[in-house]
């Protein structure tokens, strides 16, 4: 697995908007929070850019300011801006052998899900679910996810026990105990990625999902999407992240999103846990992609065996 170096203050992250545009305010704002973490900004073209209102740019500007990141020797590290949506378009450009000749850090979640499969799958990276620059970092945000991504990105030792803020509580939905390198992120988009070359390869993963702002029945189609393709038989566990916003307007007295998962995930009895704080929710934590993890469903633990970044 190729890793990124471990930060240092004083190290440079390049922030990049592979996704959606961001406001010049909030764009100024994460400049200046990413700076107060004690690191440098390289700010990158696309992050003031527009095109068409819904993405930054236009996607070949995206994807190659994004490798150009990647082989910039001057650059520790980067960053997305924000999610949003665009990254499955930049997915074809970008370039992979020269990623796994440069492999860094890459930050970000929701839209970004797509980019950490395929460099993942693709560039054989492990990369950080975790908060963004435009996304968490301009605004405030609480200890617990800054601690959280501190000891990600700074620390070569193995991340260990991860734990969730306090008053969230995680569920286990079937005991057991898996081992696994963590997969996935939003559940919209690794459905999106079904059928293409960027498909989730689940086999022997612990699987990771989480969303935001979307109806039960949509979630259970989704759900149910991934399980007729094999997707909850192959993993060794499931980690079952928040569902922010994931309450029904149009259906309130059906299934929640918990009851979804208990109809659709539970029956393939693989060690599941409910509500790791991983994700859209008000303190999220940062979790590694592509690096061994074991679950313990019962005690409803998950410890993280290897650090996410190498030096």
């Amino acid at each position: 697995m190729k890793k990124g170096k471990r930060l240092q203050l004083g190290d440079t992250i390049g922030i990049t908007a592979p996704a959606s545009p961001t406001k010049i305010e909030l764009v100024l704002k994460a400049v200046k929070a990413v700076e107060a973490l004690g690191f440098r900004v390289r700010l990158g073209e696309t992050c003031l850019l527009n095109d068409g209102g819904y993405v930054a740019g236009k996607p070949e500007d995206r994807a190659e300011e994004l490798t150009n990141m990647f082989q910039d020797p001057e650059i520790d590290a980067i960053m997305c801006m924000r999610g949003g949506y665009g990254s499955p378009q930049i997915l074809d450009a970008l370039d992979y052998d020269s990623i796994v000749h440069h492999p860094k850090l890459f930050i970000g979640y929701s839209d970004i899900t797509a980019l950490h499969i395929a460099l993942l799958q693709r560039a054989n990276l492990a990369t950080v679910h975790g908060p963004m620059a435009a996304s968490e970092l301009s605004r405030d945000m609480s200890s617990y996810t800054i601690n959280s991504l501190q000891k990600t990105i700074m620390t070569s030792a193995p991340i260990g026990k991860l734990v969730n803020p306090i008053g969230e509580d995680i569920i286990c939905l079937v005991e057991g105990e898996a081992c696994g390198e963590i997969v996935g992120g939003n559940l919209c988009l690794i459905s999106d990625l079904m059928g293409t070359p960027y498909e989730l390869d689940t086999r022997g993963k612990l699987l990771f999902l989480e969303d935001i702002g979307e109806e039960p029945y949509r979630i259970d189609r989704m759900l149910t999407q991934l399980a007729l393709a094999g997707k909850f038989a192959d993993p060794s566990g499931i980690i079952l992240g928040t569902w922010t916003d994931c309450q029904s307007r149009l259906y309130p007295a059906g299934s929640d999103v918990l009851q979804v998962c208990k109809n659709i995930i539970v029956p393939f009895q693989k060690p599941t846990i409910y509500n790791l704080q991983a994700g859209h929710c008000n303190s999220p934590l940062s979790l590694p992609l592509g690096v061994k993890a074991t679950l313990y469903a019962e005690r409803k633990e998950l410890i993280i065996e290897e650090s996410v970044v190498e030096g």
